[in-house]
């Protein structure tokens, strides 16, 4: 069965790639560096051709407010139209758990915006919502540094390695469209605050964390239910300690 998956040269998108070949599928990994641009459309109606499945795990290259939305705007609404015309039969797209809960922050309202186009269109999906990768949390850290101090909210956080993703992303696309949200999450529920802590306790970065319910997450206040999923999530299986150990024993070599 061929496989387009949007992104497919990315953290996620490669892995998702791996997977699906791994299970026999013809899998295309689809991005501006093989050619294939959702936002000009360049490539797009070429490289649908025959596909049977879309999954969309491209990222914005900005993070400011307006630029953000457009590109998921753009990307989202060429990919709907070329699907249609393509006769893909899923489309399946990766978000992030809680979006609707962060409203503050442009990056979450243009993923929201992303799922009520998918939502709204003819072509049968699955959405599967992930929370924050382990691979997110230096840069959580680093964004929230003052000094030689780390201001986070104590609030609970759930997040997962970027291969359980890709395997709970791999089994999604595979399976018939549910036409709603999946959720997907790491094994832990962990207090922000604590998650960094324990990630410069292990690198030996001599930083201070510091807990404060004001501390802000890219511009929006958390509670214990804004990055954490609902009763029926799937859930990985890696904990953030051993992916941790994993990943700096990797680096060591």
């Amino acid at each position: 069965m061929k496989i387009v998956v949007i992104g497919g040269t990315g953290l996620i998108g490669s892995k998702l790639v791996k997977n699906l070949r791994e299970r026999g599928h013809e899998a295309l990994a689809a991005s501006p560096r093989t050619g294939i641009n959702s936002v000009t459309g360049e490539g797009l109606a070429e490289a649908l051709e025959g596909a049977e499945i879309v999954v969309d795990v491209s990222n914005a290259p900005v993070w400011e407010d307006q630029g953000v939305l457009e590109f998921f705007q753009a990307s989202t609404r060429n990919l709907l139209a070329a699907e249609a015309v393509a006769g893909v039969r899923h489309h399946v797209a990766l978000s992030v758990v809680g979006s609707e809960r962060l409203p503050q922050s442009g990056y979450f309202r243009a993923k929201i915006a992303q799922e009520q186009m998918i939502d709204a269109s003819a072509v049968p999906y699955t959405v599967l919502r992930a929370t924050q990768f382990f691979e997110f949390v230096d840069g959580i850290a680093q964004s929230s540094t003052v000094g030689e101090q780390i201001f986070l909210s104590p609030a609970l956080i759930q997040p997962i390695a970027s291969d359980d993703v890709a395997a709970a992303l791999t089994d999604i696309t595979l399976q018939p469209p549910v036409n709603g949200i999946v959720e997907v999450a790491g094994p832990e529920a962990i207090p922000l605050d604590e998650l960094i802590r324990r990630f410069l306790r292990m690198t030996g970065d001599a930083r201070k964390v510091v807990p404060d319910v004001h501390a802000r997450y890219f511009g929006a206040l958390l509670d214990d239910q804004t990055l954490t999923p609902g009763r029926n999530a799937l859930l990985g299986s890696l904990h953030f300690e051993d992916w941790l150990g994993q990943s700096l024993d990797q680096s060591a070599r």
